[in-house]
């Protein structure tokens, strides 16, 4: 399935004859639901000579919003300065309360979480919109049996300001954990609500040549607490169809995280990519979702795209959305490989088995020290510490037993059983608190 491939190649097209204008008054592709006249983003208009600007994405929501019956948007938080944070709900023929949602298939899409980072938001505005209007084959096979999240602007203080981080000075892909950021906590409500099949989380990176230089950069949660069953999902949809889907449509692909020689083809040097539970697509293993990395590469390495920032633009969101299209395929093929997986991590976490790691990944072996072989059955937390953390719990989804006097027992006996010592065990690098481990659970 290509959702957008016709809009993929009009685009791609215009990147390559450098054509701004062509890009500008593109077709639109395929009837839309409703409304003959779909909305366009600020950055299609300009044909990539600017960035969507903050009033031209509120209007757009608004839109899509009241025309298509396919798409609500809702407001699940507000930022540090204000700036509302949004999710588009978009199913057939309606988009599913979060109840309804949670027992079908979730795709979510959650776009620049880096405030300097814009064709994360760029494609996701696009995608929504296609989504909500189009009637072509692709896109009603997977809204008959999916629905698709969006978070269109995951930090919309950086995004306005141009900063990586949000207002609070917190990198929200880092936050996953903690809590401490509305955009954190946001996410993190709409993934225990929700319970999304996919998290495709998308971001952009600087190219360092020549080892690091490929068009689009994939990548699947690498912490050693996320299921087999699920990491072999997350490593099939970036390496088999993400990765696969780019190559196919023209654009080099590479690992995230892993510097390559340029002759031969063999990982020289790891710079990032590892197993942090905090960051988003490590969290989303954890939480039994096959999470996902894209990142598109920022920096022009050809005369045209030096010459000329549009056709730098162009490129940037149309490998975006041509990964997306992967993870579409992807989502609408493989929906019981998917549940079987999911449901197969949740089982695990009831049956209470198993060793838990605080550290190394799945291509680094942890360090000594940071495998718990022998889990305690609960973390015991006095009113203090409960008071400090339990917001934080529940927004995990983390099931607890409260206790008089104000504290709580959390068991290892449940869904969240892996994601339970990482924040309370006082030898976990990122916890809440430092919970007592409690032996026999009662």
């Amino acid at each position: 399935m290509r959702v957008r491939a016709p809009r993929v190649a009009v685009l791609r097209t215009a990147t390559l004859a450098a054509c701004a204008a062509a890009v500008a008054l593109a077709p639109l592709t395929g009837p839309p639901a409703e409304a003959s006249n779909p909305p366009r983003t600020g950055f299609e208009r300009s044909g990539g000579a600017r960035w969507t600007s903050e009033r031209e994405e509120e209007r757009l929501l608004a839109e899509v919003a009241e025309e298509s019956p396919r798409a609500a948007v809702d407001r699940i938080g507000t930022t540090a300065q204000g700036r509302p944070l949004n999710l588009v709900r978009i199913g057939a023929p309606a988009p599913p309360p979060p109840s309804r949602a949670a027992r079908g298939s979730v795709v979510l899409l959650v776009c620049g979480q880096h405030g300097d980072e814009p064709a994360a938001r760029e494609a996701c505005l696009t995608a929504l919109r296609d989504l909500a209007y189009g009637k072509d084959a692709g896109t009603r096979r997977l809204l008959a049996g999916t629905s698709v999240l969006v978070v269109p602007n995951a930090n919309p203080d950086g995004r306005a300001a141009g900063t990586r981080r949000n207002a609070d000075g917190v990198d929200v892909n880092r936050d996953h954990v903690a809590l401490a950021t509305a955009e954190g906590r946001a996410l993190a409500a709409v993934i225990r609500d929700h319970r999304p099949d996919v998290i495709h989380d998308l971001h952009e990176f600087d190219a360092a040549e020549p080892y690091y230089v490929k068009d689009v950069l994939a990548l699947w949660p690498r912490n050693l607490n996320t299921h087999d069953a699920v990491h072999r999902e997350a490593r099939h949809l970036s390496e088999d169809h993400v990765r696969a889907g780019v190559e196919d449509a023209g654009y080099s692909s590479g690992v995230y995280g892993i510097w390559t020689d340029p002759q031969t083809g063999e990982p020289v040097r790891q710079v990032a990519g590892d197993g942090q539970e905090r960051i988003l697509r490590n969290t989303a293993g954890l939480k039994h979702a096959a999470g996902l990395l894209v990142e598109t590469r920022i920096t022009a390495l050809t005369d045209d795209e030096r010459g000329d920032p549009a056709a730098n633009r162009r490129r940037r969101v149309t490998s975006q959305l041509t990964a997306l299209d992967a993870t579409f395929d992807y989502a609408a093929d493989h929906r019981a490989r998917l549940a079987t997986a999911t449901a197969a991590a949740r089982r695990r976490g009831l049956a209470d088995t198993g060793p838990v790691f605080l550290g190394g990944a799945d291509n680094e072996p942890p360090a000594p020290g940071q495998v718990i072989d022998d889990p305690p059955c609960g973390y015991a937390l006095d009113a203090g510490q409960y008071g400090a953390v339990g917001d934080e719990l529940a927004l995990h989804g983390v099931e607890v037993r409260r206790r008089p006097g104000g504290g709580a027992l959390v068991p290892l006996r449940q869904p969240m059983r892996a994601l339970v010592p990482l924040l309370l065990d006082q030898r976990a690098p990122y916890e809440l608190t430092d919970g007592r481990p409690v032996e026999r659970c009662r």
